[in-house]
């Protein structure tokens, strides 16, 4: 069987990390962008403005 070519990570707000809203996205496993942690700008519906949201850990029962 073939080994995952990506992995499903969770944005949360840089500002404000326990915040309610998050989002997510799909990273490569394997490659240059793997090591990276992803930080992208995305709507913010709480603060009703456009934000940096970054990776964090999923919590261990979605995976």
């Amino acid at each position: 069987m073939a080994k995952k070519s990506t992995v499903k990570v969770r944005l949360v707000p840089e500002e404000k990390v326990d915040s309610k809203f998050y989002y997510y996205a799909k990273k490569p496993t394997s490659g240059l962008k793997a090591k990276d942690k992803l930080r992208m700008k995305k709507y913010n519906p709480a603060t009703k403005k456009h934000e940096w949201f970054v990776e964090k850990k999923l919590p261990p029962h979605s995976k």
